[in-house]
């Protein structure tokens, strides 16, 4: 029975052995078990940020932390002009982009087509019309232009194209996708929405991941849009918010709604907003890094058990000795555990205070850019905690077990050193 006693005796006797022990050794086991917890929690919260960074993506080019849309029954939000004067007027929103959304086409190299039976370089898109200065304020649109320049509000059919509208940086032709050939800032493109065709400028090319969702649109200032489409009554098709530090945007949803507003628009957060698949791509990156994680795990545990059942055959004759003077059994196994516990708790220690204090505000600062998405790693308090306990309740069995085994020899074989 576990006893207070065997617990003073095996931790002393812990402290005593970690003391004496080889520094190298000490050092080396604590490392692996470093490694050990960086594996568990990095390399889950990385695999899982890459699906973040997606998501993110989203909030900061599209959504901002509240977006109010059309319904599904109507093509414009009503009383637009009433919900953004509203808006301006509270204190939560830090940046507010109304912009209007059409479907249309865009066509190039019209002019080299000779035969009317030649297909023509001509794709649908989703045309976007934008006050280029709140959305500049918003986004930060401006800081993606890869070729030309940005719009002005004084651009008169002047465009700005995403990166998948165009031939040399698409990933080819796919279903309702055909990239414009030979497009460069300053070339003219046919713009067709809601049956009006008008030439415009290319002024500018964006330049981001293929995911993002500006890659796939037409800016184009809110003036000529409006026009386009002979709407009058400044009625918008969306609105997104991007709210103040500490503002609550599930609250300020909730808030809206009983305002009104959602009696003609729909009012959504940012994860409300977000595409299905990316939750559960994020749940089974999350799988990934775990199945990951669990593999670091076994090999802690079997450096542990490795160390620690060699350092009780190589102290088989002392443990004797200890069990012949009257030192139970059970105090000995203690000291084995506590063992394990020091060696899992500095490396727990050790790998907080690198993940803490260094890994996740460096990359969360400067993100991974990777093909996808601007990967972050996602490290929430309560999951490194768990993981923490699967790494140390593994090292206590991993070193108790070892232990357990020579400590239940025979004292005198122990002691003689006889099998």
């Amino acid at each position: 029975m576990l006893s207070l006693t065997n617990i003073r005796v095996g931790f002393y006797l812990a402290v005593r052995q970690v003391r004496r022990a080889n520094l190298w050794t000490t050092g080396l086991i604590v490392f692996v078990m470093l490694l050990t917890f960086l594996n568990l929690v990095v390399v889950t919260g990385l695999l899982v940020g890459i699906v973040a960074g997606i998501s993110n993506q989203f909030r900061i080019q599209e959504t901002g932390d509240v977006m109010v849309s059309t319904l599904d029954t109507k093509d414009y939000i009503e009383n637009s002009s009433q919900i953004l004067s509203f808006l301006h007027t509270l204190p939560q929103p830090k940046v507010i982009s109304a912009r209007y959304l059409a479907a249309g086409t865009i066509e190039a190299n019209y002019f080299e087509r000779i035969d009317p039976n030649e297909k023509p370089n001509k794709t649908g898109a989703s045309i976007v019309g934008i006050d280029p200065v709140a959305e500049d304020r918003f986004s930060k649109l401006s800081s993606y232009v890869g070729e030309g320049q940005y719009l002005s509000p004084s651009d008169y059919d002047a465009v700005l194209l995403g990166p998948q509208l165009v031939d040399r940086y698409s990933f080819g032709e796919q279903p309702g996708l055909t990239p414009l050939k030979k497009v460069y800032p300053g070339t003219k493109i046919r713009l067709t929405i809601n049956g009006y065709t008008r030439e415009v400028i290319v002024k500018g090319i964006l330049k981001v991941p293929a995911n993002s969702p500006l890659a796939a649109r037409v800016f184009m200032p809110d003036t000529e849009v409006r026009q386009l489409l002979g709407r009058t009554d400044y009625n918008v098709n969306e609105i997104a918010v991007l709210l103040a530090p500490g503002a609550d945007a599930n609250d300020f949803r909730d808030f809206l709604k009983r305002s009104g507003i959602a009696a003609g628009a729909k009012v959504r957060t940012f994860e409300d907003s977000i595409p299905n698949g990316v939750a559960e791509v994020q749940n089974t990156f999350g799988m990934i890094g775990n199945a990951i994680g669990s593999i670091g795990l076994a090999v802690a545990a079997i450096t542990i058990f490795i160390v620690i059942f060699i350092n009780a055959i190589t102290r088989r004759k002392f443990i004797g000795i200890l069990k012949g003077i009257g030192i139970s059994g059970e105090a000995i196994e203690i000291s084995y555990i506590f063992q394990s516990l020091f060696y899992a708790a500095i490396g727990s220690a050790l790998g907080i205070s690198i993940l803490y204090g260094f890994l996740v505000p460096y990359v969360s600062a400067h993100p991974i850019v990777l093909p996808i998405s601007n990967a972050i790693i996602v490290a929430p308090l309560n999951g490194t905690l768990i993981r923490i306990g699967l790494l140390v309740l593994t090292t206590v069995v991993a070193g108790y077990l070892p232990s357990r085994m020579i400590v239940r020899k025979n004292t005198l074989n122990s002691i003689l050193g006889r099998n």
